[in-house]
Order: C-alpha cells, then structure tokens, then sequence
C-alpha cells in the first residue's frame, strides 16, 4: 500500500509493509554534479505533484571494497546525480511525535551507502524509532582538500541531511525534538566533529559512536591524497583541476592511491580536516548524551582474511613499534598478557586500542566533569528539570566464526539494527538473536530516553560487555593496558 508524506520542497510517495512506511532516495540537497560539484550542498528544488520515494536514490561515486572485504562487506552501487538523499523508515499509524534516529555509514571516508541491506531501518520503526539513513559524498568528492573549494564538504551534506530531518521529519511522524545521529567508523568519526562543529548545533540532541573516536588532521596534512592523486593524473591540485577530470578516470586513481589503506595498518586516505568554519580548532567538550565503545577484536577485520595476521613477524613487530613510536614497556605489557599470541595478534590488539580504545575512553574520562558519579536519575527529578550530560560506554565481545573474523570491526552493526539476516557475510548463519535483542532495545532505549539500560560513566568506568551468553557490566576492563599509553 502506498502512503503519502508532506516536505517542504513537495510530497513524497512511500510505500507500506507490515505496518511499516518506507519512503527511499528523498533528495535533502541537490545533486553535487555540474555547477554544484566540489561546492557546499545547494538547496533542493522543490517539484510539483507527487514524488516518488519507493527505491532507493543514487549512491555516492565509488570503487567498491579490494578482495576479500567485497565479500564480507558488500556494497551497492546505485548510479545516477542525485546521491545526496536520505531513507526513513516509521510506523505506519503515529500518535504522539515519536523519537527520530539518524544513521551515518562508515566506509574509510570512502566507501558505503545507506542503500546497504544491513542498514533497514524496519526493526527501530517496529520499536517506535523514526530511522532516517544518509548518503553522503565520499572519497576526493567529499573529503579532498582544495584551495578554491570548501572543505569538509561530505561533512556539510551531513549537516545539511540532519537539518532536512530538523524541518520535515515531523510530516513522518518523527519529533524534531529528539533526534539521534548514530554512525560507526568513518560514521562514528563524523558524528564526533559534528559535536563540535558549530554549524551542527542545535541539530541533535544525543549521539552514538560505534567504533570511531574523534579524529581531525591539518589541512596540510589532508591535501596529501588529493597532491598525490594530481600529480598521477597531470593536473592542478585544485577543485578546477580535478573538476575536468573524467569521473570514472578520477575514482579509478583514487582507488589506486588508498584502496589497499586501512585504519590499522594506515596508509592514504581522507580525512575530516580542521578549517574553523565547520570544525573548530579548539572544540567545545561535547554537551549531549553520548554512548560510545568498540568491538574487543576490532583489528581481526584488516587482519585475519588477508592473512596478515600470519604474515607479521617478530621483526616486523618491532618495525612497527618503531613508526608508531609505541614504548617497549608497552609492547612487554601486551605479550605478557597473551604469552602463546602471534606476533600479528599483539600487533593487532595494540593497534585496537592505540586507535580505538584508547581514544574512546580518553573521551569518556575528558566528559567526567560533566557529571557525578554513578548519577543516572533522569532529568526531570533533578533540580530545574535538567541534568550533566551523561556517557555510557560499550564492548561488543561476541565472537564471529567466519573466517576466524572474532568480535571484529562491523560485526556489530546487524545486532544493532536487528538485522542478522543481513550481516551474515560477517556473523554467519548461526548468529545469537537474543543478542541482537538486547543490543537493539539498548540503542532503541538511548534514543527514546538517553539511557541505555546501565550504569553512565564515572570514575569507576562501567563499561557494557556485550556477549552471549554473559551480557554483563564490568568496572575498568584492561585499564593497566590502556594506562600504558598515557
């Protein structure tokens, strides 16, 4: 049955199923092709009559994943201009404004699409979430660094997204009052400059950070692919140049450049870059709710299906701690803990924390201030209504047998969505679905409330174990390895 909602820039046909109204491919800013290429997003036109919204839009430009992640994260690529639209996903029948959940993918800045099966937002719409998924621009379109264009500009269509959601969502049943973004990896890493970012303020009013710390560079140090990638095209490194670059030909360079890079292993890549328009140089701590964590084996994705985990040996351990200048009390504390690990474990699991943990909770520990230990009543029983801003941290510990993948990155995304049928490719078939039971309430929990269901950060640091079975909270995990880095 088809079913009709109001935006401000005309009506959009969607479609209903088992009580849930899907409206797919809504464009929130024009297409970032001709005159609006390498630009800020440009306002929609507004259309007469009645739009389609039954399929999914266009998908960013792209080179999918290298061998072997194609298979274990498969993406989809949906040609056409208007790439810059959003999915959402209600109830069919809404009576009081219902709390909205915005989703950012990850992807290395790169890669992804909201049109990714694992992403339906059917289950939170079940639950009484408005879901709303974002396509943004990706690679050298979004993320290169021009002296003649605006930077951070897959940023600013994010903004822009989330302030469509701010003057439409209401007509889907969604409250504008309550909205959560909620991204992981290159996700997470956006939505943590978006909490800083001055032009996204007042735009949401919790956040979720799967699996992605904040992380900003230079624009100097930003500028790197993009005088790489113009030096093996032959042509200026700016917007102008590049802009008469036949497209197929600039995605091809790019993917010659930084397909093989990983956040583990390093290499090129783009990155959200610090320009004091968009992202501040010296930010505001961050005053929303916030839940944040990571997988315990978050390497194992870059690691284990390449066969590096095999390949790294004892010389090439101590290569490494040498560029990543990581202390040798560091490296002793992490063998003495695993004495039977390979190599490429020990460097993996340094790896983990060095760039995920360990920045995560640096971030939960700077928001302690913010609030009182083991302070979890909700806002209205604290004097004037109101309450500090509240942390809650995650570990998704459950372990995937693909592949001996582990709890890797992005195995937790089809728990979250309570879609395991569509995460299988990293999961398997045999996945814990009261696993992805008590994840899902929990983000449903956070987004309707701003409490996930345990205790928020304090200086005990309770951190959420997901597993199964054995869900569990659990004070300071592995706070004498995380220590080591300070």
């Amino acid at each position: 049955m088809d079913i009709i909602a109001a935006t401000r820039h005309g009506k959009v046909r969607g479609r209903v199923d088992r009580s849930i109204a899907s409206y797919l491919g809504i464009p929130y800013a024009a297409a970032p092709f001709g005159v609006n290429r390498f630009r800020a997003p440009a306002p929609v036109e507004p259309w007469e009559g009645i739009r389609d919204a039954l399929e999914f839009g266009p998908t960013a430009p792209q080179r999918p994943y290298r061998p072997p992640l194609d298979q274990l994260i498969p993406d989809v690529d949906i040609p056409g201009e208007e790439c810059l639209n959003l999915n959402v996903w209600a109830p069919q029948a809404v009576g009081e404004p219902l709390p909205v959940l915005v989703w950012i993918h990850g992807g290395s800045l790169r890669n992804g699409s909201a049109a990714m099966p694992l992403y339906d937002g059917r289950a939170f719409a079940r639950d009484g979430v408005v879901l709303v998924s974002v396509n943004y621009r990706l690679g050298v379109e979004g993320f290169g660094v021009f002296p003649d264009a605006p930077d951070n500009r897959g940023l600013l269509d994010q903004i822009a997204a989330l302030t469509w959601v701010r003057d439409n969502i209401a007509g889907f049943g969604g409250d504008p009052g309550c909205v959560t973004v909620c991204g992981e990896s290159a996700g997470a890493i956006s939505i943590a400059a978006l909490l800083t970012s001055p032009r996204a303020a007042g735009l949401f009013h919790r956040a979720v950070l799967q699996s992605g710390p904040p992380h900003t560079v230079t624009r100097d140090k930003g500028a790197r692919t993009v005088r790489a990638m113009a030096k093996a095209l032959r042509v200026p490194a700016t917007a102008e140049g590049f802009a008469g670059v036949d497209r197929e030909r600039l995605l091809d360079v790019q993917d010659e450049l930084v397909g093989r890079a990983d956040p583990v292993s390093g290499g090129p890549g783009f990155h959200i870059v610090v320009d004091d328009d968009v992202v501040p140089a010296d930010p505001p701590p961050p005053s929303v709710d916030l839940l944040l964590g990571c997988n315990r084996e978050e390497y194992r994705l870059w690691f284990v299906p390449s066969g590096a985990v095999d390949r790294v040996s004892r010389l090439t351990l101590r290569l490494a701690l040498l560029k990543f200048r990581i202390p040798g009390r560091v490296a002793r504390l992490y063998r003495a803990g695993r004495p039977d690990a390979k190599p490429g474990v020990i460097l993996g699991e340094m790896a983990t924390d060095l760039l995920l943990r360990g920045p995560l909770n640096r971030l939960a520990d700077s928001r302690l201030t913010d609030t009182r230990p083991g302070d979890s009543r909700p806002a209205d029983s604290l004097p004037g209504g109101s309450r500090p801003a509240r942390t809650f941290f995650y570990e998704f510990a459950w372990r995937s047998p693909v592949l001996e993948l582990g709890a890797c990155h992005a195995l937790e995304i089809g728990f979250v969505f309570d879609n395991l049928r569509h995460g299988e490719a990293l999961s398997g078939p045999d996945a814990p679905q009261p696993l992805a039971d008590v994840i899902h309430r929990a983000w449903v929990d956070f987004t309707t409330s701003g409490d996930p269901g345990w205790t928020a950060w304090d200086t005990r640091r309770p951190v959420r174990v997901f597993d199964h079975p054995g869900t569990s909270t659990v004070l300071a995990p592995r706070q004498e390895e995380l220590r080591a880095w300070l």
